[in-house]
């Protein structure tokens, strides 16, 4: 289930940026219930994207800000309550990351879905049962 997220750099130093990509791991496992998980566990990936100052912008302009984008499955974090819970989360991370060096309205997240059997992973393709039994499958 990748993250990204995506900061100018100079924004968050590297140790930071570990323990920002950790928590925001945390908070997708939390919020979906599936803390301990080994399935899921291994499956939130990502990336840390820092871009030169220039390339992050705010109204067309250069700005110190931070997005973060999560991919899932559709049947993941399906629920209104369950998207607010991540954003807001997610928002208090890299607000907390940032130690007063980025401004909270300066923070942008969004959660995109792909399509029923439209994840992969290793190669194969799985459709939402598939998941579900993956998951399921190694709580048990």
């Amino acid at each position: 289930m990748p993250i990204t997220l995506t900061i100018p750099d100079g924004l968050l130093s590297p140790t930071a940026q570990a323990e920002a990509f950790a928590a925001l791991t945390e908070a997708v496992l939390e919020v979906s219930g599936l803390n301990g998980n080994a399935f899921m566990t291994s499956n939130v990936v990502g990336s840390i994207n820092v871009l030169p100052r220039e390339h992050v912008l705010v109204a067309g302009k250069p700005a110190q800000a931070a997005f973060v984008e999560l991919k899932l499955p559709e049947i993941a974090l399906a629920t209104p309550e369950a998207k607010r819970t991540f954003i807001e989360k997610a928002t208090d991370v890299v607000e907390r990351a940032a130690g007063g060096r980025l401004q909270r309205d300066h923070i942008w997240s969004n959660i995109v879905y792909a399509p029923d059997g439209a994840w992969g992973i290793a190669g194969r393709s799985y459709d939402n049962g598939d998941l579900i039994s993956a998951i399921t499958g190694s709580a048990a």
